[in-house]
């Protein structure tokens, strides 16, 4: 792999048959680029590889070549610069599911590149200057006289590099001054963002070739005895002596055990009794336990689902296993990942969250050998070390752990996907493009390699059920949790009368009462608050003024941490005012509350026990994760308060009690899946409770006690709960009964937007007539400074989506050619969660 490709390589191709190739760049472009093969890298050449190309006047990309051929383009080419690859990065699965995303999810083959690749693997071109050979007896001001000193230091810098050293935010007037002047010259190079990481080790010098050569070199050292005792710890480490192939020993560990100096080892290779070697090694730590654990013996219910989940596999290619939480789906998956290996096939488990790799990755560890881990909490290197770990070892049996980034690894001996807590909406990627569902992709990439699919969840979907109902997937349903243990016992909690007192406590009685209990009697407690931050908003008690995003129409959640005022859309954050910024009085409250306040509250309530509070704000590494979790697993803290992560399927034995505190936000969103999210949500939250021997308790706290939806909470329903939002979505045609597709524009003026929108309208409504639902202004109708519009379309099933969105593309295509709208940005959303 070549690190840096100067711009000034070029190439002639020479009289014959042409060669071209289409590129995929890491660019939001319509469609593919077409550059020509120079002759001597014909050869080379091939679809998967890395090739450098030039786009615009100066700019170079490493771009993935989709296709040889020699079909001539209606226009002149460029030839690509060089081969960064001596064999294909991208296989040929990924080429083809690339494909399939970029045509289903309405994007660019480049867009779903920069999702696919680790960001190590694209480069693209640095802009560097250096000075020119001949450039005396000119005369320059002062500013340019000062860039020719910096740049007399250094061979060559980068904008961002010479900006940096001369203080100034934009250089390039400057440099192009001296450019014109011809003192500079401007290189564009690719840079290599990977770099592998080595340690050093120590062995004997190749003159070293028997006994009496390894006797000359001690006499060597005999007047200089730290350098002797050097050369002896190395002998005493290497017994037996194997002078064909010389032990290699790291550098570190020779100098502590010898506690000898680099002045001691330099000398011994300067008398060629050393060498010194550079030896690659992994950023990953993929070892497994030194004593593997036998596979956990099922019970007579998981053994059952298991034959059962292996009979639909013989004639449908995915399964859904609706098992309830604390059943043991995790041991069915074990067995039937056991299997797949065991007939030299790869597996991918996929999680919702980065949260749950690591508690699960200690379980599976403890059972399989090598298990490969893969998420955005891993360096760029790590990411890139289990790519390339995956890619050179194509045909060997291995199980890959990861969230839905994962997907896009490079697969060639799938056999098994599992899909763990598919009914997450975390599965669904929302901004940028690609806006893919990984649990349907999954599907599609599986049914290429000929894998099978295990979909699992203890509140399914409605659209998996569907599928399962009708007998497109296979259904496995297990009631029963693991040894027997009751579900938990969930209890309403009206706390209407409270809410209405103006000092009253975020937790009911009943609450606090069954959280002290627990705690003295040494169990856990979990606290789900669908809200992050101390305070929604802060607000003037005398003029009523909420202070705003001044990017985003959203008033600003106080952090009490940090003492802030934060955005959570666009991440701008202003000081806690000390008075109001309208009418400058003094008396700012904090309205509503999130995890922090949550967690400041019970600190004062329950002084002797550890709090602890997992969201966004306490996780932002992959440490902060696995270190809360491994406190709560090992009893270190005693009441944990979340966010929705402390839903999706952590286990502890510990737990016994569980308290939704604020049950109305989640019923009250306005969104056709509010009803089942609400319910999902809080099955799994309450499903953390009890599920080792003794029975849990859920506390639900609501305005709204007899809320249809909190009826089937209660009883564990979710039958009944399907049933009912099955009927919803009949009589308004939504999913699984129509597919949407959510088109959102978005511009700077509004009054340019709102124009905009109503030509879109029109143009949609007479190609999709009654199925439009829009033009609506959202409920935060501008985020970082655009102002947003929505359109919904629903596309029945018997209806062909492929055409629909052709039609979708020529409309707006259409629309974005009108002079005053060529800024308006537009956005496709297949399958909008």
């Amino acid at each position: 792999m070549n690190n840096n490709i100067n711009i000034s390589t070029t190439f002639t191709g020479e009289k014959g048959t042409p060669v071209f190739v289409d590129v995929i760049l890491p660019l939001a472009l319509p469609r593919l680029l077409t550059y020509s093969v120079p002759t001597e890298l014909q050869s080379v050449v091939c679809a998967g590889m890395r090739v450098a190309v030039q786009v615009g006047r100066r700019k170079i990309y490493a771009a993935i070549v989709h296709r040889v051929h020699s079909e001539t383009p209606p226009y002149s080419t460029k030839p690509i610069i060089s081969a960064l690859d001596s064999e294909p990065l991208v296989n040929e699965h990924q080429l083809a599911l690339w494909a399939w995303v970029s045509q289903y999810y309405m994007c660019g083959m480049g867009e779903v590149m920069k999702a696919a690749l680790p960001a190590a693997l694209k480069m693209e071109s640095e802009t560097r200057v250096s000075l020119s050979a001949d450039w005396d007896n000119l005369e320059f001001d002062d500013s340019e006289a000062n860039l020719i000193r910096v740049l007399e230091s250094k061979p060559s810098l980068s904008i961002e590099e010479l900006s940096e050293l001369l203080h100034s935010k934009n250089v390039f007037p400057l440099v192009q001054q001296l450019l014109t002047k011809q003192v500079v010259q401007v290189d564009e190079q690719l840079q290599n963002r990977y770099k592998p990481r080595f340690e050093t080790l120590i062995t004997l010098h190749p003159d070293v070739k028997n006994e009496e050569d390894l006797n000359a070199a001690l006499a060597l050292t005999s007047r200089a005895p730290m350098q002797e005792k050097l050369l002896m710890a190395y002998v005493s480490m290497a017994m037996p002596l194997d002078f064909s192939s010389p032990f290699q020993v790291q550098k570190k560990l020779l100098l502590e055990k010898t506690q000898a100096t680099d002045v001691v080892l330099k000398a011994c290779i300067t008398k060629k009794i050393f060498e010194q070697v550079q030896h690659e090694v992994s950023r990953l730590n993929d070892e497994g336990e030194d004593d593997l654990v036998q596979m956990p013996t099922l019970s007579t219910a998981q053994q059952a689902a298991f034959d059962e989940i292996k009979n639909h596999f013989t004639n449908k290619q995915v399964a859904l296993l609706h098992g309830v939480t604390s059943s043991g789906k995790t041991e069915i998956y074990m067995r039937l990942i056991e299997e797949a290996l065991a007939q030299g096939k790869q597996v991918l488990y996929l999680l919702p969250e980065i949260a749950l790799t690591a508690q699960l990755i200690n379980r599976l560890k403890k059972v399989f050998r090598s298990v490969g881990v893969y998420h955005s909490k891993f360096s760029d290197a790590q990411r890139v070390e289990v790519y390339q770990n995956l890619l050179k070892n194509a045909d060997e049996p291995m199980l890959i752990l990861g969230v839905r980034s994962s997907l896009f690894l490079p697969f060639s001996n799938l056999g098994l996907v599992i899909v763990d807590e598919e009914h997450e909406n975390t599965y669904k990627q929302q901004d940028p493009a690609p806006r893919y569902h990984a649990r349907d992709t999954a599907i599609v990439m599986a049914a290429r390699h000929g894998a099978k699919v295990l979909l699992g969840s203890a509140t399914p979907s409605i659209e998996s059920y569907s599928n399962a109902v009708s007998g497109k997937y296979g259904l496995v349903e297990l009631f029963e949790r693991y040894g027997k243990v009751e579900l938990p016992e969930v209890q309403i909690v009206n706390v209407s009368f409270q809410r209405k007192q103006k000092n009253g406590s975020h937790f009911s009685p009943l609450l606090l009462k069954e959280v002290g209990e627990a705690l003295e009697k040494k169990e856990q407690v979990i606290l789900f608050q669908n809200r992050r931050g101390f305070s929604p908003y802060v607000e003037c008690k005398e003029c009523g003024w909420i202070p705003q995003c001044e990017h985003c129409n959203v008033s600003l959640t106080y952090h009490k941490r940090t003492h802030q005022l934060v955005c959570h859309y666009c991440g701008y954050t202003i000081s806690m005012p000390h008075a109001c910024l309208a009418c400058g009085g003094s008396h700012l409250e904090t309205k509503g509350f999130g995890t922090e306040k949550v967690e400041e509250e019970l600190q004062l309530i329950f002084p002797n026990a550890t709090v602890e509070r997992m969201d966004l704000d306490t996780t932002r590494t992959r440490s902060a994760y696995e270190r809360i979790i491994s406190d709560f697993e090992n009893r270190n803290i005693d009441i944990l308060v979340g966010t929705q992560m402390v839903t999706k399927g952590l286990d502890f034995d510990n737990v016994s009690l569980v308290g939704i505190l604020n049950a109305d936000n989640m019923l009250s969103f306005p969104d056709f899946r509010a009803g089942e999210r609400s319910y999902q949500l809080m099955s799994q939250v309450a499903g953390r409770a009890g599920r080792r021997g003794k029975r849990g308790r859920v506390l639900v706290q609501t305005i709204q006690p007899r809320h249809e939806i909190l009826q089937y909470v209660l009883h564990s329903d979710y039958k009944s709960m399907y049933a009912s939002q099955m009927n919803e979505r009949r009589d308004f045609l939504y999913p699984p009964f129509a597919r949407l597709i959510k088109i959102t524009m978005k511009h700077r003026d509004e009054q340019t937007l709102f124009r905009a929108a109503q030509v879109a309208n029109q143009s949609l409504r007479n190609t999709f007539a009654q199925r439009v639902l829009g033009p609506e202004i959202p409920l935060i109708n501008r985020v970082q400074n655009r102002y947003i519009i929505n359109f919904m379309l629903k596309i029945g099933r018997e209806k062909s989506t492929d055409k629909a969105k052709l039609l979708i593309k020529d409309i707006f295509a259409q629309i974005l050619h009108i002079a005053e709208f060529k800024q308006v940005e537009v956005i496709a959303d297949v399958d909008p969660m």
